[in-house]
């Protein structure tokens, strides 16, 4: 009886474990990060100061782990003890995946502690897009959730996107901070920009003008380029398509000493294609080349410079197939060429004055000639936009300062045959600005910016803009941003590049004004960890609203005869967004959700806009083996949309598959593209009237259909 006495205290002893978890870099404390004892279910989150107690323990000595969302997982034995008489310290190191930097916003601080709501395309996702599409970046933006690729050439393949409903020509496309895909470009912009050089590209959505002037009413696209590094990267790609695609791609980067270098090159080109078998193209015949060299000078610890080169050259051809093959007759004459040349050059000297002080200047000239034909009509054209920009950054105290100015010229020389009506233009906009983020405390960020421009043909505009983040704790987060935005009248739209600019008269100062909008976007983000850490988890909110004043539209006064105008009235987007990401083991899964409803309102009417679609799904479940398999199936749906003839097309869906195996030199992939072969022939005539003189309805769905590509990615690269 004694001995059963003296043993029960052994059998029933219970350990109390205590530990502070604190931020590595910080030292701070990490509010709800979990320690807990693997297989058992005992676990408990870590108070506002970061201290876990983990009572009821049978061992003295057991396996503990600690876990926090957007840190490295820490596992490691500890002692515990009937009395509290040491607590350990554990330093948990933020994870990379989650510590993400941008660019565009010139700030030094992560994604997360930025108050202006940013997206990002990571290096692996831009990899896992340009094996479905190398050639271009139409399928990397058009699969991003509130973003629409809009095909404005039944033949040609041109294109455009529009943000959360907007026209494309609301949307600031930039290459590194570079004005380079505006203008008479824009419509060849999207299919003239591989991704095999991109680190990243980053998105801004609703108004950001602040920092980079007019243009950016419904957002921006930042196409950010990697950078070289002490280790060299050397990839190769080649690539082809069922529809005859032919993607040979190659990008070098490395940091020797004080320089560095990157290069890009690459030879992207295709036959002409009818899967409809109605004798147009649905893919037209090409062939572009380009290269894109970048130097890198570090000359001391303070300075950098960068000098950059884009050239690129592109002849591009569709219509009528016979005509294409050289078989055309009075029957079979119908094309649509488009020849284009770009040499762009890039500039920028960046100076770190002191470790919270930075100064820099940089410039680029691009020149663009480009030279669109059908049967007897020629619009050509040569645009030469030169943009220089002067900025200087200081933190002090929890605060970010940015103050700027810039010039910008754009000239379009229209290069006439004939005389009669000339679209050639000039416009140059000075601007200022000024930024200021602000940590009001640990709860709270403010960033605030004015910008003011004076286009010296159209008057000037004052642009206020407030975007603030609330940090509720480390899994939920919300941004609420406003802000106004200008767009400088000109020829160049969606509604002008369908027609191929004929007959369409020039924009004036004397007869069209700047238009002006004012949004704003609210979001809500949560994430966090569920059943015992296994299951990453995270939803974004967002609900967004733009209201464009006066704005300009194509109008058509006599038949054949069409003009811009500021119409007397308001455009006026609003909707949501949904993105939802979920992680287990080797599988993530992705959902979007777009709902937009963007309207035209007149004194007389209102009405729907034409080519947006109500609502837009994209789902992605990827399967992923580091260093050895990628799988990947994709569905897209797209409901119906209202078209510029009074009709409503059909809503459909976009389903791919894609696969890639990886060594340690080389990888091999294919991919399933639109293999529901949904395509807009499919569903009815792309055009009226004859083959000899089409007149084509509006683009609403892939012309092109079930396409199969796959090719080899070679890395030699010193890793």
């Amino acid at each position: 009886m004694a001995v059963a006495v003296l043993a029960m205290p052994c059998a029933h002893a219970q350990y109390t474990f205590v530990a502070k978890i604190k931020d590595k870099s910080t030292l701070q404390g990490i509010p709800g990060a979990t320690a807990s004892v693997p297989g058992t279910g005992i676990g408990n989150a870590a108070d506002e100061n970061g201290v876990a107690v983990l009572t009821g323990l049978t061992q003295s000595k057991l396996l503990i782990r600690f876990s926090a969302l957007g840190y490295s997982q820490v596992q490691d034995s500890f002692a515990a003890s009937a009395s509290i008489t040491d607590t350990p310290t554990v330093f948990m190191e933020a994870d990379e995946m989650e510590e993400v930097h941008v660019s565009t916003t010139r700030s030094s601080r992560t994604i997360q502690d930025i108050p202006t709501r940013i997206e990002t395309i990571g290096g692996e996702e831009v990899e896992e897009k340009a094996n479905m599409k190398p050639g271009d970046i139409r399928m990397m933006l058009g699969e991003s959730t509130g973003i629409q690729v809009l095909q404005t050439s039944a033949t040609t393949g041109n294109a455009s996107i529009r943000i959360q409903g907007m026209d494309g020509r609301y949307t600031q496309i930039l290459k590194d901070g570079f004005p380079l895909y505006s203008g008479f470009s824009s419509g060849l912009g999207l299919l003239q920009t591989p991704p095999l050089d991109l680190k990243q590209v980053e998105i801004l959505k609703g108004s950001s003008s602040t920092l980079y002037g007019g243009g950016a009413i419904a957002g921006l696209v930042n196409l950010i380029s990697k950078k070289p590094a002490k280790e060299r990267e050397l990839r190769f790609l080649i690539n082809t398509t069922s529809a005859g695609g032919l993607d040979l791609n190659g990008f070098f980067g490395q940091r020797f000493g004080k320089t560095g270098l990157t290069a890009y090159v690459a030879r992207n080109s295709s036959a002409a294609y009818d899967p409809a078998g109605i004798g147009l193209s649905a893919i037209p015949e090409f062939e572009r080349y380009t290269v894109n060299p970048r130097l890198f000078y570090y000359l001391n610890d303070h300075i950098d410079v960068i000098l950059g080169v884009n050239a690129s050259s592109e002849n591009r051809t569709g219509g009528d197939m016979q005509y294409i093959k050289g078989l055309g007759d009075s029957t079979h004459a119908y094309f649509e060429k488009n020849i284009s040349q770009r040499i762009s050059s890039q500039a920028e000297i960046k100076v770190r004055l002191n470790e919270k002080s930075r100064f820099s200047v940089k410039n680029s000239v691009d020149h663009f000639d480009r030279v669109i034909q059908t049967p007897g009509y020629t619009f050509d054209g040569t645009q030469m936009a030169i943009f220089t920009e002067a900025n200087f950054t200081k933190e002090n105290n929890g605060s970010e300062y940015i103050l700027g100015a810039n010039l910008f010229t754009d000239q379009f020389k229209e290069n006439k045959t004939s005389p009669g009506n000339d679209r050639s233009y000039r416009q140059t906009t000075i601007g200022v600005f000024a930024q200021n983020t602000w940590d009001i405390s640990k709860l709270f960020s403010l960033e605030s910016g004015l910008r003011g421009d004076y286009v010296l043909e159209y008057g000037a505009a004052i642009l206020p803009r407030l975007s603030l983040l609330y940090k509720a704790t480390d899994k939920l987060s919300s941004r609420l941003i406003g802000g106004i935005g200008y767009k400088t009248p000109s020829v160049f739209s969606e509604e002008s590049e369908r027609i191929q600019y004929r007959n369409v008269a020039a924009v004036t100062p004397d007869s069209n004004k700047l238009e002006k909008s004012y949004g704003g976007n609210w979001d809500v983000n949560y994430r966090t960890l569920l059943f015992d850490n296994k299951i990453t988890f995270s939803v974004n909110q967002l609900f967004f609203y733009t209201y464009l004043d006066n704005p300009l539209m194509l109008g058509s006064p006599a038949p054949g005869q069409y003009r811009f105008k500021n119409i007397d009235g308001h455009i006026d987007a609003q909707g949501s967004e949904t993105n939802i990401k979920i992680g287990l083991g080797h599988f993530k899964l992705f959902l979007g959700y777009t709902y937009t409803h963007t309207h035209v309102h007149t004194a007389a009417s209102i009405q729907e806009t034409t080519l947006t679609p109500a609502h837009h799904t994209n789902s992605v479940l990827m399967f992923e083996i580091e260093g050895k398999w990628k799988l990947g199936l994709e569905g897209y749906y797209y409901s119906s949309q209202k078209l510029s003839d009074g009709t409503t097309d059909r809503d459909y869906w976009l389903c791919g598959f894609m696969a890639e195996k990886i060594w340690k030199r080389f990888s091999l992939f294919v991919n399933f593209e639109n293999f529901l072969d949904n395509r807009q022939s499919r569903f009815g005539s792309i055009y009226t009237g004859s083959i000899t003189s089409p007149v084509f309805r509006d683009i609403y769905a892939p012309l092109d259909g079930f396409v199969v590509n796959g090719g080899l990615k070679l890395n030699l690269s010193a890793k």
